[in-house]
């Protein structure tokens, strides 16, 4: 564990905010009055939804690529990926002209493949029920000497992700929370890390689907444990083990893990968009969930919610909106 503390602490995500710059925006915070309303707390929304590639991560995937050696920016990168992390490092690689090869799942949002590719990414799927995505990846790194970036487990991974909070935190003086959506834990490890330093007696939650529910366990558990692969509607958070890295930062750091049913996601999306007319995808709504029904305790007045990402296929959009109003 101090191994880890060492390689991941505030003045790394210092250094990580200035590093990234040309390529993640400072994005916007907004709140809404029906929100608070709804949820009963004060809630500050940290918008990675307008984030360049569309969500958090591409401040993780800028600030390792962007840590490269000129020779390992050569040799190319490979990641494995949902989708977010997958656009990410395509758009970072294709700013330092190095060659990118993602490890999709065949069940992506189409959205999220044709922005990979967009970015002259080449992208190789597997069957995420019976295929090993990581192993995919070391493989493709040990055959063709590209540098392996992991959506998660890597110190400047978490501390890219990091610097959403540090923002956060910079425009906000007085949170009482810190809401964060929950998959690998690499945005929570980074939240963790610089509101635990910043402001020690801020409560920091994070927020897991039911379905995906691994962290959850593994923390009652107090080790690792791991799940079949989720059958969830929020796709970028349906890793079935918490990360070697993240999971001790978690353990020692988080307040406590929640969790969302499926229909709460899908209620929360519908209001962020006909509402505050945000487009949130699944894994991005996770956290506003969390609030808007309410699972944070009330007399923590004041809350800030990193909304993750907003890449969402327009046919999943509209079923979602189509289905009956509560």
């Amino acid at each position: 564990m101090g191994q880890v503390l060492e390689q991941i602490s505030l003045s790394t995500i210092e250094e990580a905010a200035e590093r990234i710059k040309p390529l993640a925006h400072r994005t916007p915070v907004a709140a809404s009055r029906l929100f608070d309303a709804a949820s009963g707390h004060k809630a500050f929304f940290k918008c990675e939804n307008f984030q360049r590639s569309g969500s958090f991560k591409i401040r993780g995937a800028a600030n390792l690529i962007l840590s490269l050696t000129s020779e390992e920016q050569r040799r190319g990168v490979v990641a494995y990926s949902s989708g977010n992390h997958g656009q990410a490092v395509a758009i970072a690689a294709e700013y330092v002209g190095a060659p990118a090869t993602i490890v999709m799942p065949l069940d992506s949002p189409k959205a999220k493949v044709a922005a990979t590719k967009a970015h002259g990414a080449k992208v190789i799927t597997y069957n995420r029920l019976t295929e090993d995505r990581e192993a995919i990846g070391r493989g493709i790194s040990e055959s063709t000497g590209a540098v392996l970036a992991p959506p998660f487990d890597h110190p400047k991974i978490i501390a890219g992700q990091g610097t959403a909070t540090l923002e956060l935190l910079a425009d906000l003086e007085d949170l009482d929370a810190l809401v964060v959506c929950l998959g690998g834990g690499g945005l929570l490890s980074g939240a963790l890390t610089v509101a635990k330093t910043l402001r020690p007696k801020m409560n920091v939650f994070g927020v897991e689907p039911m379905a995906g529910n691994d962290f959850y366990l593994s923390l009652r558990a107090g080790e690792r444990i791991g799940i079949n692969p989720p059958d969830t509607i929020a796709d970028g958070l349906r890793t079935p083990m918490p990360g070697r890295l993240t999971f001790p930062i978690v353990q020692k750091f988080v307040d406590d893990v929640l969790l969302v049913t499926e229909d709460e996601i899908k209620r929360t999306m519908r209001f962020l968009l006909t509402r505050m007319k945000m487009v949130v995808e699944p894994s991005g709504a996770v956290s506003a969930a969390a609030v808007l029904t309410r699972k944070i305790p009330k007399e923590l007045a004041r809350v800030g919610v990193l909304v993750s990402g907003g890449n969402v296929d327009l046919d999943l959009l509209s079923s979602i909106c189509a289905e009956a109003q509560d």
